[in-house]
């Protein structure tokens, strides 16, 4: 059963908002976030590809996050199709900025993109997408603006001990995506808690 229309229409413009600063963060070249880091070091260490790794790693998350009653629901699936075929059109437009100037420029542009679409398609209540799922399955009792930052910094952390590439941009999107999330949510009054912990 669909949800309402307010809710798709939060779901499917947070993923499009999410996707294109996935493509943001990606095109400024300066790292990539935790949780597609440790995907890549997945890969890396288990010789599978991208895709692969990525399905595993994201079903780890979900089962783990479903163990603390974050069940997946229809925005898990349309999180994952939606953000990653944006974030792949993005990255077709997009080119790396010739100076770290414009490098730096385009990260600290992504954040609030980023924060702006995780906060609204996690307010569509509907599902979470693994990273975000992970996250919210330890509040309470920890403040999903820490359990997040948690999630990212352990991705990062476990991916580079794995064999991945970590940046300036890997640590910056750990350490201020979660507060950014959190101070998103409080401006535009979205609750980003799913089910039976979700406070409407």
């Amino acid at each position: 059963m669909l949800p309402p229309p307010r809710r798709l229409l939060l779901l499917t413009g947070g993923c499009i908002v999410l996707g294109a600063g996935v493509a943001l963060l990606l095109t400024a070249d300066l790292g990539s976030d935790g949780f597609s880091t440790l995907v890549n070091g997945v890969s890396l260490a288990s010789g599978t590809s991208f895709w692969v790794a990525n399905v595993l790693v994201s079903l780890a998350f979900l089962a783990m996050a479903a163990a603390r009653r974050v069940v997946p629901g229809i925005g898990t699936v349309v999180q994952v199709v939606v953000v990653g075929g944006v974030a792949s059109l993005g990255l077709d437009l997009l080119e790396t900025p010739a100076t770290w100037q414009g490098q730096v420029l385009l990260l600290v542009l992504s954040l609030p993109v980023l924060g702006l679409g995780i906060t609204t398609y996690l307010g569509s209540h509907t599902g979470a997408g693994p990273a975000e799922a992970a996250g919210l399955a330890w509040d309470p009792p920890v403040p999903f603006r820490w359990s997040y930052t948690a999630v990212q910094g352990g991705g990062a952390l476990g991916g580079w001990l794995l064999g991945a590439t970590v940046g300036p941009g890997t640590v910056v999107v750990f350490l201020v995506l979660g507060p950014l999330v959190d101070l998103t949510s409080r401006i535009l009054r979205l609750d980003v808690h799913q089910g039976s912990v979700a406070r409407r």
